[in-house]
């Protein structure tokens, strides 16, 4: 299965319980389809964003960054994607296609 790494923009001004519920929604949605959570990855909390981005009908400045990495076939991806995509919890959102085998991983010392 091939390592994929969700990046993924959420309001500004969550509780800790939504965005702990937003991140346990992502994992079971890749869990639930055989997937596996490699790791989450918070980024940033409330920082301004780049430009001004909309999405369900409001206009944000700000938001929390956060990234998470897991295994599962591509079907997966989407379905992670239309999911959050609908929740109002989320700004944006795409996924990055890091490996394709968990072999081909390599830390930076083996390059060199």
């Amino acid at each position: 299965m091939p390592l994929y790494e969700l990046v993924c923009i959420s309001r500004s001004g969550m509780t800790q319980g939504s965005m702990k519920d937003l991140l346990k929604k992502s994992a079971l949605t890749v869990l639930d389809r055989g997937g596996a959570v490699r790791g989450f990855v918070n980024i940033g909390r409330e920082q301004p964003l780049p430009y001004h981005m909309k999405r369900h009908m409001e206009t944000h400045t700000h938001g929390s960054f956060w990234l998470m990495h897991y295994f599962s076939n591509p079907k997966t991806s989407d379905v992670l994607i239309n999911q959050l995509k609908l929740d109002a919890r989320v700004i944006r959102c795409n996924v990055v296609k890091v490996t394709d085998r968990l072999g081909q991983m390599v830390s930076a010392g083996e390059r060199l």
